[in-house]
């Protein structure tokens, strides 16, 4: 019973001390990306003039991210927007495989007493740095570096009494006899935890405590190398060929290199102990050796290795192609300023996809083109595409800790995709089908129709593009002018509708044909400005603004009520 209960609280420790440090180098990787996340990008997007240059900007970038895979996701997307040559952005992973080599060996130091100097600082920069962003996640990183340390400590504790389980030894022989089961094993676990950085550490804190011989300690260093390569092509499988071609070069690299390496793990582990600082310290030193070999072998070839994955990957340049969100990078999710950032730009990208559809509208009612008609359809289903991809990023940048301003943004950002997408709705939905009917029943809007039609689109048109504007600078004298258009645009209506009855009494034979659809058209038009002067709302409430412009609206109606025999808009009116 007693060793019943011992290897029970044995397992605990262990599953727990995996868990832990699995978890504070996420929290590393999360701070750091938080805290220096633009900087880091620019770094990467800068020095990458040379290859050597890009080689060391993967190092450095890596050794504070403390994961080669945000890096790889990093670079793949500035190699999908073409900001970095493919070459380059090689040279930046092969330089990112050895920087999370070196963060692995300098927190597998003997700094054991260092953990709760770091978790007592990081905790205290939290704490006492509220309103400061860059503080706060300073501390977080070092919250993080201080329980890898601790979770060091946990693991080396729990594993010391299994390297006396005859059990575990047979399992770990097992293991250490078959490498393609240990390969399998540790990309398994690599994958599963996203960490290449944990799972060495742990190899190296297993084979510390004598649990299996160095051979297979090697062993399981190479199949976690092979796993960290893996990660990000797996993470990318339904992104654009020329985003994935960089982590597929990486992962051919890491292949080349583990089958060339894997035969001699044997003599070579043997052969290494002779230069290593302790045996303990021996997976963590091949791990150095092993990406430094690759570094030196594969840089001076990423071009050729480029070229051979771009004939593989040759891509497919199709339409879809087009409704592709562009700037929704998943590695700024951590850092929610620059997320916002790049979902701004894809919303407002939304909006000149708008835009377009409803220049196109115009064209097709005057020039009966059901080509175009099937275009703004297809336009349609990008916009719903986009809409949908914006919408579901921003879900998962409200899991972090937003501050108000960010929230606000983030609050603007929705208003303006939802609206956007129903004005799509309209324009794919009621307006082309308005027009196909105008088409198919060969009929023809009087000159004087179609001239008011013209005239309110304009508006319309014009609303949208100031709509956009007032969304990106956040005017208030630009969201004051749009608000206030809505009376202007009333009265507008109300004009070109008394006109087309005048045309209906005086018998045109054009606008009674045509009359249900006119009708509708402007009725639409005046639908989707609707949704346009909705953009603002949010600028307007935050600057405690939309209430008093309703006031002002309530008290001018009022007037009007008052004197229903004059019709003057009030000059300041809106709703």
């Amino acid at each position: 019973m007693a060793m019943g209960e011992s290897a029970t609280n044995i397992l605990i420790h262990l599953v727990g001390g995996v868990a832990l440090l699995i978890w504070a180098v996420r929290l590393v990787r999360t701070g750091a990306m938080r805290a220096f996340g633009s900087q880091l990008r620019q770094a990467l997007q800068s020095f990458t003039r040379n290859r050597f240059a890009a080689f060391g900007s993967g190092v450095a970038v890596t050794m504070v991210l403390q994961s080669s895979t945000a890096t790889t996701l990093l670079v793949s997307s500035f190699a999908g927007q073409a900001l970095i040559v493919p070459a380059m952005a090689l040279a930046v992973l092969l330089g990112a495989n050895l920087g999370t080599a070196l963060a692995a060996f300098v927190i597998s130091m003997d700094l054991g007493w260092l953990w709760g100097l770091c978790v007592a600082v990081g905790v205290a920069m939290y704490l006492s740095s509220e309103a400061m962003e860059r503080p706060r996640n300073i501390g977080r990183v070092l919250v993080g570096i201080g329980l890898i340390l601790l979770s060091l400590i946990e693991l080396n504790a729990a594993a010391a009494p299994l390297a006396q389980s005859p059990t575990f030894r047979v399992v770990l022989a097992a293991m250490g006899s078959e490498p393609l089961l240990g390969i399998l094993a540790a990309i398994a676990a690599t994958w599963l935890v996203h960490s290449s950085i944990a799972i060495i550490l742990l190899v190296a804190t297993f084979a510390a405590s004598g649990l299996f011989p160095p051979a297979t300690a090697l062993t399981l260093v190479i199949g976690a190398n092979l796993g960290n390569a893996v990660i990000p092509v797996l993470d990318q499988l339904g992104a654009p060929a020329a985003q994935r071609r960089a982590a597929v070069g990486n992962l051919l690299t890491r292949l080349i290199l583990a089958l060339a390496v894997l035969p001699f793990v044997g003599p070579l582990s043997a052969w290494l102990i002779g230069f290593s600082s302790s045996e303990a310290r021996l997976a963590i030193e091949f791990h150095v050796v092993l990406n430094v070999v690759g570094a030196l072998v594969f840089l001076p070839f990423v071009g050729p290795i480029s070229a051979l994955v771009e004939r593989i990957m040759p891509g497919k340049e199709d339409k879809t192609q087009a409704v592709t969100p562009r700037y929704l990078d998943p590695n700024a999710l951590d850092s929610p300023t620059e997320a916002l950032a790049g979902a701004m730009r894809e919303a407002l990208r939304l909006g000149d996809r708008v835009e377009g559809m409803l220049r196109d509208t115009m064209t097709l009612l005057e020039k009966d083109e059901l080509k175009l008609s099937r275009a703004i359809a297809e336009a349609d289903d990008g916009v719903d595409t986009i809409h949908e991809s914006i919408k579901l990023y921003l879900v998962k940048v409200s899991r972090n800790e937003l501050s108000e301003e960010e929230s606000r943004r983030l609050f603007e950002i929705i208003t303006l995709i939802t609206n956007l997408e129903h004005i799509g709705d309209i324009i794919d939905k009621n307006l082309r089908e308005l027009a196909e009917k105008k088409i198919r029943k060969r009929f023809a809007f009087s000159p004087e129709g179609l001239a008011e039609i013209r005239d309110f689109h304009h508006r319309v048109a014009s609303a949208l593009a100031l709509a956009l504007n007032v969304f990106a600078t956040r005017d208030l004298v630009l969201a004051r002018q749009l608000f206030a258009d809505k009376a202007a645009m009333r009265d507008a209506e109300r004009r070109a509708t008394d006109s087309h009855f005048q045309r209906l009494r005086s018998g045109r034979p054009e606008s009674i044909e045509t009359s249900a659809i006119h009708l509708d058209i402007i009725r639409d038009l005046k639908r989707i400005h609707g949704h346009v002067v909705s953009i603002a709302y949010p600028i307007l409430e935050s600057a405690n603004e939309l209430r008093e412009s309703r006031l002002r609206e309530t008290k001018a109606a009022a007037a009007q009520r008052e004197m229903p025999t004059v019709l003057v808009p009030a000059p300041h009116s809106g709703g």
